[in-house]
């Protein structure tokens, strides 16, 4: 894994890729007591020579800049960022599965390692990334999602972080997410907490709604992730003629939709099969000539070498 620590003065030392183990955290560390810390999620793809190609990691690193501001923490820069990506997976490069078996799974981390015991940003940062092999399929064998439209619970409100990566969106998901599956579900989708009638995003990943030509998604405003994925299918859609809406999608069209899919690092494009709300359960069109097959394709080509990288997205490592 990788290591870089920050100074006092808001400026990141040089890193170095360490063996993976435990990293030594005070018990008043800010990331333990205020939740001063960020992620993100990557992929590093094997191609079919062998070599490596991870996928618009730029993007990541702004992200984390913007979260890092939010959240009132120095950040790397987008060089430094990168190329520490870089390095854990060249480190790592027997760990990454062969090619279409699976990738190599990256979490860059900054984290509020200094001790501070009143509400207060942390007086030190560390910056690190480890990875992890996955295999391409995130919900375990399912052939599409099934979703329950979440009402009791939010899970971001306007003016908060849910626009950010913080590692405090995540375990406010739980509860929610846990009671779904334990009733059959794949997930949760959120509603806006304001109004509860137009979408948000599932526990961790964006969604889509397709109708004839025309894909909707819920844009970006502050309470839903600018997912890397998201991001990327709505340009590859236009490429594909597809008229793309970003903007509020009431709950009501999930009933009358012909597709829906998910998107997200770790789901890549998850086709929904069907999705529940109150009484009603909808199912959805997937599988062979669907718009998600579609654009699922051509993302997953481009990620890995096969299809031809005209946006120059991807970025070979050696």
């Amino acid at each position: 894994m990788y290591v870089m620590k920050c100074s006092r003065d808001g400026s990141f030392e040089k890193g170095e890729v360490n063996p993976y183990g435990n990293i030594q955290l005070s018990p008043s560390a800010g990331v333990l007591n205020y939740g001063q810390g960020l992620f993100e999620g990557m992929k590093s793809y094997r191609k079919e020579d062998g070599g490596l190609l991870l996928f618009r990691p730029e993007l990541n690193a702004k992200r984390m800049m913007m979260g890092a501001e939010r959240m009132c923490m120095p950040c790397p820069s987008l060089h430094q960022f990168v190329e520490a990506v870089k390095q854990t997976a060249l480190a790592n490069k027997r760990w990454v599965p062969p090619h279409g078996k699976g990738t190599l799974y990256m979490r860059p981390m900054l984290l509020g390692s200094g001790a501070v015991l009143g509400l207060a940003p942390a007086p030190e940062y560390t910056f690190l990334v480890y990875a992890s092999p996955v295999s391409d399929d995130y919900f375990k064998g399912s052939g599409g999602l099934n979703l329950y439209v979440e009402e009791e619970y939010d899970r971001s409100a306007r003016l908060g972080t849910g626009g950010v990566k913080s590692i405090c969106n995540y375990a406010p998901a739980l509860k929610a997410m846990g009671r779904a599956k334990s009733r059959g579900f794949s997930d949760v989708l959120y509603l806006d907490s304001v109004e509860k009638k137009n979408l948000e995003e599932a526990s961790a990943c964006n969604v889509f709604i397709v109708k004839g030509n025309v894909i909707s998604t819920p844009a970006a405003r502050g309470t839903i992730l600018p997912g890397v994925t998201r991001r990327s299918i709505i340009e590859i859609a236009y490429d594909h003629g597809y008229q793309v809406e970003e903007g509020v999608v009431p709950v009501d069209q999930l009933l009358d939709a012909d597709e829906v899919f998910c998107t997200g690092t770790a789901v890549v494009v998850a086709p929904v099969d069907t999705i529940t709300y109150r009484d009603q359960r909808v199912q959805y069109k997937t599988g062979v000539g669907s718009v998600t097959s579609e654009l699922y394709s051509t993302l997953v080509g481009i990620q890995r070498g096969v299809v031809e990288d005209k946006k120059g997205w991807t970025v070979e490592i050696s």
